[in-house]
């Protein structure tokens, strides 16, 4: 059997064995859904919505302004219009689908939703706000969910008179594409509502895992060291185009400074709080795609292309001498990717992801983690934990955040694989 079959093989069973949770009754009674509110017209906030239109689910969406609904509801439409001008469905369905669509500016009118899910901006004192509203005004026995990409949930669900109904949906951006959904496990959660939403997911079509509360989740709490490496090798001499070109050739779509382009370097920027070379890229505007100029230069159709001045910005502001051997293009690849394992086992040690097969399933089709490999933890298994673990002792000589996880170091040291676990 070949490598590529056998991954193949391995993705088939990690997505049959990622809709089980060990612990919930496979009998579990489903809390019937038959109207949908969602808080928000944005970017999120309408992606949702679609999902749930699409299946001839009633969806009811709240903004605070009209001019945001009128908004979001026209970029609806026009993503509607554009499938249907693709041959994806008739273009009547157009209208069909945006009948299921309703909106208001009044949270009252969500009283009775069988499910709210709120998809604002991420800032805790927001959603904690509008989950006291929601525990006032919807009816007993809904479920009250955050599509939060990293906030406590738990710290969500204890303004409610009623936690157990509340949940995260961690719906991927944007919402009516991406096939991935992180269904985040409150404290107190009840086994309906996790099971309901698993079920909710497999009808609107998404892959859901199961995950518990710590800051990012899975997806983002392991993409994080990711970056950090990623910035760490600029100060070593590799400029932002030798690392997202390991990164692209290894199989990703985008690399960590062409990602950081697409987001927007200035999102959550704060002046002088301590990484020069972003404040020197943002007070020159190179912001990213949206202003044409980031890590990289971009022509008028976002093609990518190396900064000189970046280049030079690198050098004056992280003190990188000229004549220096950057790191090799295995060194790039071992330094972004084996800390993502290292973090993968966390999440595992504290029960985070049931299986690291769940862990797998996250990246591969959260962040388009290359298919072929069976994820992170099944490539760490494939090229040995000896050389993850001993990549992450190197690492947390100068960082304690990057050193070995207990996991890995006893998967290490008895010659054993995630798959063992």
């Amino acid at each position: 059997m070949s490598d590529q079959t056998d991954s193949a093989d391995y993705v088939t069973q990690a997505l049959n064995r990622a809709r089980v949770i060990d612990d919930v009754p496979a009998d579990t009674p489903l809390i019937p859904i038959a109207k949908v509110g969602v808080i928000g017209a944005g970017t999120m906030g309408g992606g949702i919505a679609m999902n749930f239109a699409n299946i001839g689910l009633p969806v009811h969406i709240i903004e605070t302004k009209q001019e945001a609904l009128d908004r979001g509801l026209g970029v609806i439409r026009g993503n509607y219009e554009r499938s249907a001008k693709r041959g994806r469905f008739p273009m009547e369905e157009v209208d069909v689908r945006m009948s299921h669509i309703t909106s208001s500016l009044d949270m009252a009118d969500l009283a009775d939703c069988d499910i709210v899910i709120e998809a604002v901006f991420e800032n805790m004192e927001l959603k904690k706000s509008i989950f006291t509203k929601l525990d006032g005004i919807v009816k007993q026995g809904a479920i009250l969910a955050s599509n939060t990409s990293g906030l406590d949930v738990n710290e969500i669900a204890d303004v409610t008179a009623r936690p157990e109904w509340v949940i995260g949906l961690h719906f991927f951006s944007p919402a009516n594409v991406m096939k991935l959904l992180e269904i985040v496990r409150g404290d107190k959660t009840s086994d309906s509502v996790l099971a309901t939403s698993l079920d909710l997911a497999q009808r609107i079509g998404k892959i859901a895992v199961v995950v518990g509360v710590c800051q990012g989740f899975v997806g983002n709490r392991m993409l994080y060291p990711r970056q950090m490496q990623a910035s760490a090798l600029l100060k070593r001499g590799a400029m932002p185009w030798d690392v997202d070109r390991v990164i692209k050739a290894f199989g990703f779509k985008m690399g960590p400074f062409e990602m950081s382009d697409l987001a927007g370097l200035d999102i959550g920027w704060v002046p002088g709080t301590g990484d020069p070379l972003r404040d020197a890229l943002c007070k020159r505007e190179r912001r990213g795609q949206k202003t044409g100029r980031g890590f990289y230069d971009y022509d008028e159709n976002r093609t990518a292309s190396p900064s000189e001045e970046v280049a030079t910005l690198i050098r004056e502001t992280l003190g990188v001498t000229e004549g220096g051997t950057p790191p090799s293009d295995e060194e790039i690849l071992e330094t972004c990717l084996f800390p993502m394992v290292n973090e993968g086992a966390k999440i595992l040690e504290e029960g985070i992801a049931q299986r690291p097969s769940d862990v797998d399933v996250v990246w591969m089709f959260g962040y388009n983690w290359p298919q072929g490999t069976g994820g992170p933890m099944r490539w760490a298994d494939t090229i040995g934990l000896d050389r993850v673990e001993a990549k992450a002792r190197e690492l947390g000589e100068s960082n304690d955040w990057f050193a070995p996880a207990p996991l890995l170091q006893r998967l290490a040291r008895e010659g054993k694989r995630f798959a063992d676990l």
